[in-house]
């Protein structure tokens, strides 16, 4: 079904075409019918918020399509993004299993669709259906790592070129299979963050990341033409990292 902003609507879980591709989403026949039970489906704009931190949880969004940024702030209005999300990805999830406030806020980076899974319904669920269980306890375990890796970058490398080389790292790391990193080559990423948001992702400020984004340019190691940013020298950043 189509809807606003040129997606296309997926109703039943069960005929999802890419459910097979994420962890929550592969279920059995019978726990997919249920989930179907249980979940209601919206479309959300670029900007729209699904929860806010400090709120508290009252259940799960499951990104079907677009992007999300999860991002905590301090009392000074100091912001952080703590993950990009993408489709596949259950939001809101160690907030609802521990019964504790949202500790992040989710916004839509672009259009997409979530299904909102009330926790009575979803905590209901997991006691039914052991295996919708396990994939929550993996996808806490993710969680738990991304979190770790995310403590690791802020808090060990001691300069922003390090962070900054660290993040495009990951990101060509997450690259399509069929742009495999390479040591070498050229890997092109569709850019989609502004300035200041990749400054709230390794913690530091806009001016920083401009002068990064130049000096990175300088020295061949990346180009950027509109949104499309061509990484140039895998090798060079890994050592960038190393020292």
């Amino acid at each position: 079904m189509r809807a606003p902003y040129g997606l296309n609507i997926l109703d039943n879980c069960l005929t999802c075409p890419v459910r097979e591709e994420h962890l929550f989403c592969n279920l059995s026949v019978q726990a997919g019918q249920r989930l179907n039970e249980i979940k209601s489906t919206a479309v959300y704009p670029k900007g729209a918020t699904l929860f806010i931190e400090g709120q508290q949880s009252r259940g799960v969004f499951v990104l079907c399509a677009g992007k999300a940024k999860l991002s905590t702030s301090s009392r000074e209005g100091k912001t952080i993004i703590t993950k990009l999300s993408g489709a596949g990805d259950v939001l809101g999830l160690n907030s609802v299993v521990s019964n504790r406030p949202y500790e992040v806020t989710a916004e839509m980076m672009e259009p997409g669709q979530a299904n909102f899974i009330p926790r009575d319904s979803l905590l209901q669920f997991l006691k039914d259906n052991g295996e919708v269980a396990l994939r929550v306890a993996e996808q806490l375990s993710r969680n738990y790592y991304t979190a770790f890796e995310e403590i690791r970058t802020l808090g060990l490398s001691t300069s922003p070129s390090e962070k900054f080389a660290k993040l495009l790292l990951s990101w060509s790391s997450q690259s399509p299979s069929n742009q495999a990193p390479q040591t070498d080559g050229p890997l092109q990423i569709k850019l989609t963050l502004t300035h200041e948001e990749i400054a709230e992702m390794i913690g530091t400020t806009r001016e920083t990341v401009s002068r990064l984004f130049s000096d990175f340019k300088k020295r061949q190691l990346l180009q950027l033409k509109g949104s499309n940013l061509l990484i140039r020298n895998r090798s060079a950043l890994e050592k960038i990292v190393q020292s």
